[in-house]
């Protein structure tokens, strides 16, 4: 394949990066029939990657990030040979998790940015590590399996960590992460998704644009950066750092002729 063909219609040198390592995995699996992977890829990344695998009419691959409502994905690539039974026997040795339990005068006090910012302290690679899933007792960060023994080790040498338990257990073994749902309205003047962004990220409209222009946002896992894109009931909207919104309802107009949207958030 011409792999400079096949991405001259990408300007950003970030988003030809990440898509010729991906045609290098597609060609090393065809090489070797052997399974590939990626590192974790990003929101915007597994959306960018999605479609341009959709492009290229490219199937034999898996965007697996440990569980279903994964924001952090790997790319899976697999030789032809391979079907789905096969594909997953291999998930265990290409993910794991790292379980940290905290002791129990400090259970409930920590959120993701206190094991976020730790993993980002020690100077350890982000790109390394998929979701991390918080619990009262402690958290499950999801890991590269090559990468879970460092986590590990180093994880205890900071100061908020050097007292609780680390395991590293199967991506089997992933605690079911508890959903809370807050259902909220909102006030809109169209449905255009600009709108939208600002009353969900309780912003401006200006910045809710910057935010958009920003590559921030997801309608349905996909990234959207059109302000005037227009929002239909049961989407999904996903704001990089404020949260997660489901479209559950037009529930009528004001006497101003603005729109009263019933809104589900994920918390």
């Amino acid at each position: 394949m011409d792999k400079q063909q096949l991405l001259k219609d990408y300007r950003k040198q970030e988003d030809k990066m990440c898509l010729s390592q991906i045609l290098d995995k597609i060609e090393f699996s065809k090489a070797r029939e052997k399974i590939e992977h990626t590192d974790f890829l990003d929101m915007y990344q597994v959306s960018l990657v999605e479609n341009f695998l959709k492009k290229i009419k490219f199937e034999n691959y898996k965007l697996y990030g440990g569980y279903e409502e994964a924001e952090r994905k790997i790319l899976i690539v697999y030789p032809e040979k391979y079907d789905e039974k096969m594909l997953e026997k291999n998930y265990n040795k290409i993910i794991q998790i790292v379980r940290i339990t905290l002791p129990e005068e400090e259970q409930g006090n920590y959120s993701h940015r206190n094991y976020l910012g730790g993993i980002v302290k020690l100077g350890l690679k982000r790109e390394k590590v998929g979701d991390i899933l918080v619990y009262k007792e402690g958290a499950d960060i999801i890991t590269l399996g090559d990468f879970a023994n460092i986590l590990k080790e180093q994880l205890p040498s900071l100061t908020r960590f050097e007292k609780s338990v680390l395991k590293i257990e199967e991506i089997g073994e992933l605690k079911q992460k508890e959903t809370k749902i807050e259902e909220v309205k909102i006030i809109v003047p169209s449905l255009r998704l600009d709108n939208f962004v600002s009353d969900l990220a309780k912003t401006s409209r200006s910045k809710a644009n910057q935010i958009i222009e920003q590559e921030r946002v997801f309608i349905n896992g996909q990234n959207e950066t059109k302000a005037s894109k227009q929002i239909k009931l049961n989407d999904i909207i996903t704001i990089r750092g404020k949260g997660r919104f489901v479209i559950k309802e037009m529930a009528g107009t004001t006497r101003s002729g603005r729109m009263v949207i019933v809104v589900e958030k994920y918390i």
